[in-house]
């Protein structure tokens, strides 16, 4: 007959120990073997100066305990240890200690994002649902948990994805039965929507504020106006990655944070062209550009590694902005500006996908879609045209359209 195994918690007691402080010890059957024989751990009461803090601890460990424990058991897990499992199995904290200068080689998520997870996990979700049980969450509590959390929508967005994709952990790992996610019922209305219009430069303004700026700001400003890389891309070129006799370049990595990764999806990896002058421009900073152990086109002379993007934007480029007249412009500036010269250009809009990299094409239009004014003067005029031209002899179609034939013939002398 099958016996149901029960859920283990294990028991704790304070223990006095020959030397030095007091501690805490946790024992509990240990499932994995024949006999279930008991196994202890202990912990420093420094570290965990009360009996709920060494539990907090504990409930991040259970996991492992009950992990061949039937569905209906471990469904008795706490939130929090499914936090754990989930920090552990995404390396989130080692990920999170790497510094600057240094390279990512494991994991499957970028630094910045499991800085954000562990932020997040941290400040909102344990201290909210730590200590429910998973199965006991429901939709509705998270909803209006979210609808009068005091942060911006972007960030409960952020929660919220964080919360579908442990809900989806949950269900991989059977600690919930498989069924719909119920955070998909969960809305943040407005989060998606651009709050404030990119800004995009004309011609003369982008080439006036490079103009402005001195070396190396004057070459990584250019690089991006003339390629529409990220920040994070140029900063991280190296001079390797140019191939100067076929006029490319390959985007294969990028630095956030001074930390060395791969690019943002799989789609940002390609090889671009370049344009013959670019390159010449390039081959001239590149007879100035410091040396370094990296080979890396912009190296800091203090450090020898990549900027810091951030106190350029702020310091140089904002500046040089003001200089023309322009506020807020910053390095997503000339991605979108590299955008909206294509489209003048008269590109097609599956070749600017291709050079903006975008996963999707639908991207290229709606997000990067803002042309310049000029553009959309030159087209309005066109399909005016094309208007008057089927009225044309009609007098009073062309005083419907709000012409009149004196007028008109005024206009095309001018």
């Amino acid at each position: 007959m099958f016996t149901r195994k029960r859920y283990v918690r294990g028991s704790l007691r304070k223990i006095k120990l020959k030397r030095g402080p007091d501690a805490w010890e946790w024992r509990y059957p240990d499932r994995s073997i024949e006999g279930s024989p008991l196994r202890a751990l202990r912990f420093s009461s420094e570290e965990f100066p009360t009996k709920a803090a060494v539990w907090k601890h504990i409930e991040g460990l259970l996991w492992k305990v009950n992990a061949d424990a039937p569905q209906s058991v471990s469904q008795e897990l706490s939130f929090s240890s499914l936090c754990e499992r989930f920090i552990e199995d995404e390396q989130l904290r080692k990920l999170a200690e790497l510094r600057s200068g240094e390279q990512r080689t494991f994991g499957t998520l970028k630094v910045s994002t499991a800085r954000g997870y562990l932020t997040i996990i941290d400040k909102y979700l344990k201290p909210e649902f730590g200590e429910a049980t998973v199965s006991t969450i429901t939709a509705a509590e998270v909803d209006v948990w979210l609808k009068h959390l005091s942060v911006s929508l972007l960030t409960k967005a952020h929660i919220k994805a964080l919360l579908f994709r442990l809900f989806e952990r949950a269900m991989l790992w059977q600690i919930l039965p498989t069924q719909r996610n119920p955070m998909e019922l969960v809305e943040i209305k407005g989060a998606t929507k651009r709050r404030k219009r990119p800004i995009v430069l004309t011609p003369e303004q982008c080439m006036a504020l490079i103009d402005s700026l001195e070396q190396p700001y004057r070459t990584m400003v250019l690089v991006a106006a003339c390629t529409g890389l990220r920040v994070s891309e140029i900063l991280a070129l190296k001079w390797a990655d140019f191939d100067f006799e076929q006029l490319s370049v390959r985007v294969t990595r990028a630095v956030v944070r001074g930390i060395v990764d791969t690019v943002k999806t799989e789609y940002s990896e390609d090889d671009l062209p370049l344009d013959a002058a670019f390159a010449a421009e390039l081959l001239e900073w590149q007879n100035m550009c410091p040396a370094s152990t990296g080979g890396w086109v912009f190296p800091s002379p203090r450090t020898g590694r990549p900027y810091e993007p951030g106190t350029i934007q702020q310091k140089i480029i904002r500046k040089a902005g003001q200089g023309i007249s322009l506020e807020g412009v910053g390095w997503h500036t000339f991605r979108h500006t590299y955008r909206s010269l294509l489209d003048a250009a008269g590109a097609p809009v599956g070749v600017q996908q291709k050079l903006m990299r975008h996963a999707e094409i639908s991207t290229t239009m709606n997000v990067y879609g803002n042309a310049l004014m000029a553009s959309k003067r030159q087209a309005n005029s066109a399909a005016l045209r094309l208007l008057k031209e089927q009225v044309n002899g009609v007098q009073s179609k062309l005083v419907l359209f709000g012409f009149d034939q004196q007028k008109t013939e005024v206009a095309n002398a001018s």
